[in-house]
């Protein structure tokens, strides 16, 4: 499938306001939670990007009643699901384009005693397995069955009841889905090592909401009282972190003053404390986020002088989202640092682009990369690249933004997966970004 081309004019100083769309993350996980109630279930503040878009249709396509009120609210009401959908083949195309689409597992599971899916798509970032999910969906008592010469995943469960889960990784969709499954399975379900990100939070908020048991949100101990049913309710989804930690990578890289707007800052953990690690200054006033124009920024050793290291980890460690724009941003620093990527494997191959742009990276292995921050006296000059995936396509437009000369990025159906109208957005700010329509 064609996709629309950026091309960016790199060297504009950016100034003034953005707001954050809603958390990616969260939403496909909350979408999914609509399937566990015949009542109406409306939901606000929901990015319309394409992964969501497609999720809502994948919903749609089972007999989801869904009525978009206003943007980014829609109402939710499935009270006539359409089981025989889940063999389709237009299921199946649809549910194999986004990754998100593994959690209807959980709650079609619970609420009907049975779940389909092909294998699931998303970013190439590395291996992302679901034995977790499915060791998971047996231990609560689910027969499964892999097809895999049609690379097929098969759930049956008519009793369905609690039992211990020991997640073998911390694993957020794993989590999501144990958490759906469980809340209407007969007796009591512990989750150890549970993921305890804010959008599980908001997840388990919701279900207590609709009347779920649960305890331990925020922990990664989770317990679970199986109810009969749950009813409708209203949701409100958190700002997306992963935009906020964007926006502040390209303030610093454009040498802009922008401020985000009600970015929930008591849930975004340690993810400020990390950019300014890297030097990156900034203040919170009335929730919203405040970054100044720097001609430098400078990143910190540690207490014994020792080169700084940034790595991901699960929450409340730093998000693995976010790692491809400390990359970048560290491009343009004044100082060394060591970016260790441990989740995923493939996350790092963007940076051969960043080479070409005159970056200065030393790709160590797939998992590291040491960055030798040119502190602006060697700018970054536009080239020809494409995006592949969506955390570093963003990062490569940051960088196309701070470089002289004019960038073309091809494959931003990738950023537009989870970026709504970024380029609309950028350019209201100050930025030259033109959109070239796919043919």
């Amino acid at each position: 499938m064609a996709s629309d081309i950026f091309e960016v004019e790199g060297g504009h100083i950016l100034k003034g306001d953005l707001i954050p769309q809603g958390a990616k993350n969260e939403a496909l996980q909350v979408l999914c939670a609509v399937m566990l109630t015949d009542d109406e279930v409306t939901i606000s503040n929901v990015p319309e990007i394409q992964d969501v878009e497609r999720l809502i249709d994948l919903l749609r396509g089972l007999g989801c009643k869904v009525v978009r009120q206003s943007k980014g609210t829609y109402r939710f009401k499935a009270d006539n699901i359409d089981l025989a959908f889940l063999a389709s083949e237009e299921y199946q195309v649809k549910a194999r384009s986004i990754r998100g689409s593994v959690m209807l597992m959980g709650a079609m599971l619970s609420r009907f005693k049975k779940a389909f899916l092909p294998k699931p798509g998303g970013d190439k970032i590395g291996r992302r397995r679901l034995d977790t999910h499915f060791h998971g969906f047996t231990n609560l008592g689910a027969e499964f069955k892999y097809d895999e010469q049609k690379d097929h995943y098969y759930l049956e469960g008519t009793k369905l009841g609690g039992a211990d889960i020991l997640m073998d990784e911390i694993s957020v969709t794993g989590t999501a889905n144990m958490i759906l499954a469980a809340v209407m399975a007969s007796g009591k379900t512990t989750i150890y090592n549970a993921a305890c990100e804010p959008y599980i939070q908001q997840l388990c908020r919701m279900l207590i909401r609709m009347g779920a048991n649960i305890k331990g949100v925020a922990s990664n101990l989770l317990e679970i009282e199986g109810v009969d049913s749950l009813q409708g309710t209203t949701h409100r989804v958190l700002p997306d972190m992963i935009e906020i930690g964007s926006f502040i990578g390209l303030a610093a890289m454009t040498r802009s003053e922008i401020r985000i707007k009600d970015v929930s800052y008591e849930e975004l953990g340690i993810i400020p404390r990390v950019f300014e690690q890297m030097g990156i200054q900034m203040s919170c006033v009335d929730d919203d986020l405040i970054i100044p124009a720097q001609d430098h920024y400078e990143i910190q050793t540690f207490i014994d002088g020792s080169i700084l290291t940034i790595y991901d980890s699960p929450w409340p460690g730093f998000t693995p989202d976010l790692m491809s724009i400390i990359l970048v941003a560290a491009t343009q620093a004044r100082g060394s640092i060591l970016i260790h990527q441990k989740m995923f494997e493939s996350r790092l191959f963007f940076v051969d682009k960043l080479i070409d742009m005159g970056a200065q990276i030393i790709l160590c292995d797939p998992h590291r990369a040491t960055v030798i921050g040119l502190d602006r006296k060697f700018p970054l000059r536009g080239i020809e690249m494409t995006s592949p995936d969506i955390r570093a396509g963003v990062a490569l437009l940051i960088a196309a933004m701070s470089a002289t000369g004019t960038s073309i990025i091809h494959n931003v159906q990738q950023i537009d997966r989870g970026y709504q109208n970024i380029d609309d957005r950028l350019n209201a700010i100050g930025a030259k970004i033109t959109r070239i329509k796919s043919t």
